[in-house]
Formats: structure tokens, sequence, C-alpha cells
């Protein structure tokens, strides 16, 4: 016999529980009837979908590709309110300003996330098909909890102008800035299962009271969540009321000196295109143009950038430079290590992977970061590093929306660290205060371009 809403248990207490958005007044388009699919079409995968008690269901099969249910009607700007459920822990998402190609099949563009599973990136930013993830469920660790199997959510997704942000059950989730594609169709994605998870099989998705506003649209309050934002050089004005400033111009050399210098270095370094490249020398550290450090100094802090690597190409991002150590090669601070762990010697030195890409040089390892497309480093290819470092000495490394390490200055395990470490005979190494922002000139070419600073 056929189940439906009714007859799931499991679903009757939720309905009890979880009143539906109030479809209340103003200019709100429903997107589905409630009767029929009128207005969607399938675009890609076999994963049936139909509707049930109101709602639109989609259901997992085996041997199908990610499948989606997309809408007829194109979208630019809008703002999306609709309720999510689930009966078993399955991958799945909302695309939106999104398109399918003819030359491949397959629908490309922005997807939120619907991740039930341990990992719990619901409301997370991906680029399917393209680019791979801008905001990961970590990036937001308090939004993790805000899912829940077997119960109905409430899902909103703003899209205005560059600007798109999610919320799950209320509550912020993630804020991207992104230009690529500006109007799209809208989607619900039945992912695809593994052959080696055939139990996945018959798993369903619920989607019902889905609406949409097109004019008069009104932006959410700003809220104190992370924003990633890959136009290059660019800073919106909600980065600007969070109190971040480009550390870069991506024009010139304003703010940045070389390391130990009263100028800009007048060789090793080079602007094109908006980038900031160290040209590559002989692999030998500050030998050509040197390290550049920034003019001002800063105490607690949060800095954001992109970096690209060449093969085989090593570099850094130093903070609380002080210049005050006498050293031939590169000026001596905390390293967030830019490393090609595939192809440079480095990766297999020092212990355990401290001196791979993302540690702390040296001193800490990172964590293990997950395979996914765009957060995966892969050569090439721009990332986003990000440093934070607070008042109260904590600090954090993080790597393409993963964070990667995790310290606190001056804490006997610190200490313990450094006193082990090729810094060991730099006394207070570390511990200062305020110190310059450095870009490492280690020989090899390496990219730099939309560099971001606050100050907390």
């Amino acid at each position: 016999m056929k189940k439906t809403l009714r007859g799931v248990h499991a679903f009757v207490f939720a309905l009890a529980v979880i009143a539906p958005l109030a479809l209340s007044a103003g200019p709100w388009e429903p997107l589905f009837n409630g009767r029929d699919l009128s207005g969607w079409k399938q675009v890609n995968g076999t994963a049936p979908y139909t509707v049930v008690d109101g709602a639109i269901v989609g259901t997992t099969v085996p041997g199908s590709p990610n499948s989606f249910l997309a809408t007829e009607k194109l979208y630019g700007d809008f703002i999306l309110e609709l309720e999510v459920m689930q009966d078993a822990p399955s991958n799945s998402g909302i695309q939106f300003r999104s398109e399918c190609r003819a030359s491949d099949g397959r629908v490309h563009g922005y997807q939120m996330e619907i991740d039930p599973t341990p990992r719990a990136w619901t409301g997370g930013i991906y680029d399917e098909a393209r680019r791979g993830w801008f905001y990961t469920g970590s990036m937001n660790p308090a939004a993790r909890d805000l899912y829940k199997l077997n119960q109905w959510n409430r899902v909103r997704i703003e899209a205005i102008g560059p600007s798109i942000r999610t919320w799950i059950n209320g509550e912020p989730v993630a804020h991207v800035i992104d230009d690529m594609n500006a109007r799209g169709f809208i989607a619900l994605q039945i992912h695809s299962i593994s052959k080696k998870k055939p139990e996945e099989a018959g798993r369903r998705v619920f989607w019902r009271n889905i609406r949409i506003q097109t004019t008069d649209l009104k932006p959410s309050p700003a809220d104190s969540l992370f924003i990633r934002n890959t136009i290059v050089n660019n800073l919106a004005g909600a980065e600007r009321a969070q109190g971040w400033k480009l550390l870069w111009d991506g024009r010139t050399t304003a703010g940045w000196r070389g390391a130990g210098k009263k100028a800009f270095p007048e060789k090793g370094w080079r602007i094109e295109n908006g980038e900031l490249v160290v040209q590559k020398s002989d692999g030998r550290e500050s030998q050509n143009g040197g390290d550049i450090v920034t003019e001002a100094e800063y105490a607690a802090f949060e800095v954001a950038l992109e970096f690209k690597l060449t093969k085989g190409a090593n570099s850094g991002i130093k903070y609380y430079v002080t210049e005050k150590y006498v050293t031939k090669g590169s000026a001596i601070g905390l390293e967030f290590q830019l490393l090609d762990d595939a192809n440079h010697p480095d990766a297999k030195l020092g212990a355990a992977g401290n001196r791979q890409l993302g540690s702390l040089y040296d001193l800490i390892p990172i964590n293990r970061m997950p395979g996914s497309l765009g957060v995966k480093p892969r050569l090439g290819e721009w990332q986003h590093a990000r440093i934070i470092s607070r008042a109260d000495g904590t600090v954090e490394h993080w790597l393409n929306g993963i964070k990667v390490v995790e310290y606190t200055r001056g804490s006997p395990l610190f200490m313990a660290l450094v006193e082990r470490s090729k810094y060991n005979k730099h006394e207070g190494f570390g511990l200062a205060k305020s110190g310059r922002i450095l870009l490492q000139d280690h020989g090899d070419e390496v990219r730099f371009r939309s560099i971001k600073l606050r100050e907390l």
C-alpha cells in the first residue's frame, strides 16, 4: 500500500508541533499549487517527483545522477521561503539562479545545502558542478543543529544583487557575495546515492508552502556572520559595516613596504590584473624582492585573502611580525604556511605535517581536510585563507571554509611547541602585543588578491 504523509507516524508529531509557514499578506507568489507539478519540469536524473498531501515528494533511486525538479520560470533577485522535511538521512539541496547546459546535461548554479548527516552543513552554500563550496557548515558552527530530521524545517533564501543569504528555522546560516549568475531557475534536488549504500534507496524529501517574492524586496537586517565575498578586491557595504577594510587596494603598493625597508621592493613583486604576485627566482627565502609587510601594526584582528600557488611553490602569511629579530632570511613571525604539499620537500620535514599548507609553520599541523570540491586545495586554483587572532590570545587558521588550526598564544602548550621548534632561539617569539602582516617571498611564484582585515 502506498504510504502518504499521514501514514508515516514519525511525521504526525512533526505536523502537530511545527506549524506551516503563514502566507502573510504581501507581494508573494506561490511556486507550488499544492495539487500537481504545474510550472515545474525535471531537468536531470531519474528520481521520481510526485505530489502527496500538498507536498512535493522526491525519492532517491539507485543508478541515477543528481535529479532536479526545476521551475519553468527564471528568477533574478528574489526572496524564497519554503518548508522541507526528510524521512531519513540523504543529501539534498535547493538550487537557484541555476541553468542546465546542453553541453553536459548537468545543472550548474548556486545551491543551498540540505545535509541531515553528522556533518550537518544544512544552509551552507555550494556552487553545483562548478566551483564547489563557498560557505561550509563549519563556518557557522552555531547553525549546525538547526535542521531537524523528520520535522518540517523553515528555509529562507535571499538573493538580492550579488548578495546571497540563507536561514534555517529563522536563524541565519550563510552569507556569500558572488556575481557569476544573476538569473536562473529554482530547483529541488534529489542527490544520487552510492552503489556502496543501497540501503539509501527509497528515502524521501518533502517540500511544501513554496513561495517567492520578486518585487519590493527588503533584505533582512544585518547580522554578524562572516561574509564570503568572491568578487575580486571588492569590499561590500555589509563587510564595511562589520569593520572590514581592504588591506591591499588591488592597484598600488599603498600600505605596504619591504620587510626591514622603508619602501616597497623595486624587484621581485609585480601587480597585474588585480593580483599581487611574488615572482619566481631561485626558491630561497627573501633573496629576490624580499618579504613585504603592512605599514600598520595590528593587535587583535581577522585577516582574509585568496592565494594561488604554482607547482612546487612555498610562501606564507605571517602575523605579529615585529622585525626585531636579526635574520638573513625571511622576517620572523607566526606563519600560516602556504605550500604545494605534493611537490615541495618541506611538506615532509618538521613534525607530523607541521610544515604543510595551512599549518602554524613548524609548530602545529592542520586538522584533516575534507575532500569536497571547493574545500580540498587544488594546485593552480584560488584558495581562501583566513586568520583570526583575538585579544585573549586565541588564534584560528581557516583554509577554504574549514578551521584547520586552533591554539592560544602564550599557553603552556604553545610555549612547549616553540621550545622544540626552530624558533626557540628567538626570545618572546609569537608573544608580541601587536605586529605587522607579512607576505613571504620564498623564491616561488605565488599570487594574492582580495586581501582584507578587520580589527577585533
